[in-house]
C-alpha cells in the first residue's frame, strides 16, 4: 500500500511519522526548510515525552512519486486549488484520495440525497477545478482531531488526540475505507469509519465558523471567548445559524450547542488557527470554515445574520491585512 501525505506539516508530518514507524510506504510532500531538515536529519516525532526520528521519503515533487494508492491531503483549503496539478501526478486509475482539510470540502454534495445532489460550492472550487481534476469519486472524507505543531524544521511536537474519523461520502463500508481504517491504527491512530461523514464534519465545522474568526477579530483565546458573556452569546447564535443550515442538509447533531461550546472552553488558553494565521501573515481559512457555510444558508434559503456579520468583519480585517480576496470580489 502506497500512501502519500500532501502538504506534511504538523498534522501531515504526525500521520506520516505514525505510518512510517509502522513500517508503512509512504511518502510525503512538504517544502521549505521543513523539507529540508527531513531529508538531512529525518523526520522526528515528539510524544508522550518520547523522541522518534524515522526516515522518510520526502519531495516537494510530487511527480517523482508516481501514482500512490491513497492520496491523503493536509493542505489548508486554500492552499489546494494552486497544487492541483502537483496532486494529479499522484493519481492512479484506483487512487483514493483522503480529505484531511478543515472546513466544508468542496465535494460536501456529491452523492448526497436530496435536491441538491451533486451541487457545488462556488466560494470553494469557483472554476470547478476541484472537482473535474481530483474527481469526488476518489474522495474519502477524514475529520481530524489531533493537535501538532511544527516545533522546528523536521520536527513535530504532538499535543492531544490521536484521532482520524474516515468516512465515504456515500456512507459505505468499502473496502479501500476499511483498509486505509487498518493502516491507520497499525499506525498508532484511532481511525473509526462513520456511515455519516458529513455529521462529524458538521460538528468540528461548528465551533471552527465561530471560535476562529471572532478570535481573529479579537485575539482572544478558546476560554476567553467562551467565558465572557457577549462573546459567548455571539458564537453560540453563530453556530444556531449553521445547525439550522446543516440540518436542512440532512446532517443529525449528537451533541448540543452548549456543550459543543464547553468542549472548546475546555481546550484552555489555546490561540485558534486562523488567529496564528493572521498573527504570522498568512492566509487564513475564511472561505472553509465560514464562507462556505453563509453559501448553504443561502443554498437553503436560511437567514444567517450573525455569521454574515462576523464574515464580513474578518473577510475586511484579512483584505486589510493583504492576504485574502473574497471570491465574490
Amino acid at each position: 500500500m502506497k500512501i502519500c501525505i500532501y502538504g506534511a506539516g504538523a498534522i501531515g508530518g504526525f500521520l506520516g511519522a505514525g505510518l512510517a514507524h509502522a513500517g508503512a510506504d509512504v511518502s510525503l510532500v512538504a517544502r521549505g526548510p521543513h523539507l529540508a531538515a527531513i531529508q538531512t536529519n529525518g523526520l522526528t516525532l515528539i510524544k508522550d515525552g518520547q523522541t522518534t526520528t524515522t526516515h522518510v521519503t520526502a519531495t516537494n515533487d510530487a511527480k517523482s512519486l508516481g501514482p500512490q494508492d491513497y492520496v491523503i491531503v493536509t493542505l489548508k483549503a486554500h492552499s489546494v486549488i494552486p497544487a492541483l496539478d502537483d496532486i494529479a501526478a499522484l493519481l492512479g486509475p484506483d487512487t483514493a484520495v483522503v480529505w484531511g482539510v478543515n472546513g466544508v470540502p468542496w465535494w460536501y454534495f456529491y452523492n448526497l440525497d436530496g435536491p441538491w445532489r451533486d451541487a457545488r460550492i462556488r466560494c470553494l472550487d469557483p472554476d470547478d477545478a476541484q472537482w473535474q481534476t481530483l474527481d469526488p469519486e476518489r474522495m474519502i472524507g477524514c475529520v481530524v482531531y489531533p493537535a501538532c505543531e511544527v516545533s522546528a524544521p523536521g520536527v513535530i511536537t504532538h499535543i492531544e488526540g490521536d484521532r482520524f474519523s474516515l468516512g465515504e461520502p456515500s456512507g459505505d463500508k468499502s473496502d479501500r475505507v476499511l483498509a486505509l481504517s487498518k493502516a491507520l491504527i497499525a499506525g498508532g491512530f484511532k481511525a473509526p469509519v462513520r456511515p455519516r461523514i458529513r455529521d462529524e464534519i458538521s460538528i468540528k465545522l461548528w465551533g471552527n465558523l465561530s471560535f476562529n474568526p471572532v478570535s481573529a477579530l479579537t485575539h482572544a483565546t478558546l476560554e476567553d471567548i467562551g467565558n465572557d458573556d457577549g462573546t459567548r452569546a455571539l458564537v453560540r447564535a453563530m453556530m444556531v445559524e449553521a445547525q439550522t443550515v446543516a440540518e436542512k442538509l440532512g446532517v443529525r447533531f449528537a451533541i448540543d450547542v452548549d456543550k459543543r461550546i464547553d468542549g472548546a472552553v475546555a481546550v484552555g488558553a489555546h490561540r485558534t488557527s486562523m488567529l496564528q494565521d493572521l498573527e504570522r501573515g498568512r492566509p487564513m481559512e475564511i472561505d472553509a470554515l465560514v464562507t462556505a457555510v453563509q453559501e448553504l444558508a443561502r443554498l437553503t434559503d436560511t437567514p444567517c445574520p450573525m455569521i454574515d456579520t462576523v464574515l464580513a468583519l474578518v473577510q475586511e480585517r484579512a483584505i486589510q491585512a493583504g492576504f485574502y480576496t473574497p471570491t465574490s470580489r
